[in-house]
């Protein structure tokens, strides 16, 4: 057929130019998988969690660990320092990546760690992105690790308390792995341009502290992204010649920031920028939001929050907050980015300054919490509708005095059956003339109040 290919003489012709499988030589791992520290000792950064007086080297070197579940960052050191854990210990490892992994291949393992059980050997499962396993594949490992047949250590970049199944947190200790010190990260790329055998040594290109730690502030901790990035530059630099910062800030152009929107990043940092508002500091919400849009955040989630936060945190402190947020939602509607962007940074300034006052949410509360605890109040009788000729008959609206008519519109009447104090103003921005007034018109009701008291005994 017109389409087939003969094997043989492609084999053939392989041969012909002296080439065979023997000669090809093995791709050489990444700079970061071969500088991976393979003891403690070499591990840098992590002094809380690694410190000689930390709980975590002691269970090591007892080997009285049970199960663990590292959580943190990418690059910060999670999956090392399970295989650290797995070879200084006596216990046969077996290592499964939840992207690559599958029910059958959990169930053959953990078939396998109950038979080493039975002569003595322990097992310790070593189970890389463990968040990607489902809670039946989770169920699964339950029974072993409560009969002790396997210690699991998973390794995992998102928050525990979202993916990981509550009795395999209950049964395991959890870690967090915080993203790695600039000095940490600058030290280990130091390590990785003198190693010879695993690292840059061999191409004799060096590196002032200085262009080292640049590379390590632009990589935010991840120390994997940080040798990756270092092995770019050397590849591309010339031999024996030294790295400077105009080599960083060419590679560094292209710099992506890390920012997840759906998981931990995302709920971080927007907590950061709200609080940032509330706490009226300009200079740390405008920066959040900066990071926001460039990490790729939906602009019209911003738009929302501050909506939100002006009736939340700003309230009648200063009553144009919430017409400023509502006009950037709109914009962010109308205009879309990048100039979106703009009406987002006035809007964050203008509440960031604005005076502070949660009363109407405290108002809010109290009023919600009036409802649940006592028994709801009947409407007044003069305050009921008497539209019709029968409501009126039956004494709706009887006695009700026209606010309109009165000085300052303060009638003395009571609006509540039982009187409720549930909104206190605060003294800041405007809410202080608010406060000012309500004191002039309760001291006016309770005059008035008497009045009609007396007027009618």
């Amino acid at each position: 057929m017109a389409g087939d290919c003969d094997s043989s003489l492609f084999d053939d012709d392989v041969a012909s130019q002296g080439h065979n499988e023997a000669d090809i030589p093995a791709p050489r791992p990444p700079l970061a998988a071969r500088m991976r520290p393979r003891t403690l000792s070499e591990m840098r950064g992590h002094t809380q969690l690694l410190g000689p007086e930390s709980l975590l080297p002691r269970l090591i070197a007892t080997d009285t660990f049970g199960s663990i579940i590292f959580h943190g960052p990418p690059g910060s050191g999670k999956t090392t320092l399970a295989e650290i854990i797995a070879t200084a210990t006596h216990s046969h490892s077996a290592r499964i990546n939840a992207v690559l992994s599958n029910t059958a291949e959990l169930r053959d393992t953990l078939r396998i760690a109950r038979a080493r059980a039975t002569n003595g050997q322990r097992t310790i499962l070593l189970i890389d992105e463990i968040h990607r396993f489902n809670k039946a594949q989770q169920d699964l490992l339950l029974p072993d690790i409560e009969a002790g047949n396997a210690r699991l250590i998973g390794c995992t970049t998102h928050n525990p308390g979202f993916y990981i199944i509550p009795p395999l947190l209950s049964r395991s200790h959890l870690f967090r792995l915080e993203p790695l010190d600039e000095n940490a990260v600058t030290l280990g790329l130091k390590d990785a341009l003198l190693d010879i055998p695993r690292g840059l040594g061999a191409s004799g290109v060096t590196s002032n502290e200085e262009v080292l730690l640049h590379i390590a502030r632009l990589c935010e901790g991840d120390m994997r992204r940080a040798l990756n990035a270092l092995e770019t530059l050397v590849t591309a630099h010339p031999m024996h010649t030294p790295l400077t910062r105009d080599d960083v800030a060419r590679f560094a152009h292209e710099r992506h920031l890390r920012y997840d929107q759906a998981e931990d990043e995302h709920y971080d940092t927007s907590s950061a920028f709200i609080k940032s508002i509330r706490g009226s500091d300009p200079n740390a919400a405008i920066y959040w939001l900066a990071l926001m849009l460039e990490g790729g955040e939906d602009p019209r989630f911003i738009a929302r929050r501050l909506v939100i936060l002006a009736s939340e945190d700003i309230g009648l402190a200063d009553s144009r907050a919430i017409t400023v947020a509502i006009s950037t939602q709109q914009a962010c509607e109308f205009v879309g980015l990048p100039e979106c962007a703009l009406s987002l940074a006035h809007c964050v300034l203008f509440l960031a300054t604005c005076p502070k006052s949660n009363s109407a949410t405290l108002a809010l509360a109290a009023a919600r919490n009036a409802l649940k605890n006592a028994p709801r109040q009947p409407v007044p009788l003069h305050l009921r509708d008497a539209h019709t000729r029968f409501n009126r008959s039956i004494g709706h609206g009887a006695g009700y005095l026209y606010s309109h008519d009165f000085p300052e519109g303060i009638s003395g009447q009571n609006y509540l059956a039982h009187p409720l104090e549930l909104y206190t103003p605060s003294a800041n921005g405007a809410e202080a003339s608010i406060a000012e007034r309500l004191t002039l018109w309760n001291q006016l009701r309770a005059h008035l109040a008497s009045q009609i008291k007396n007027h009618t005994s």
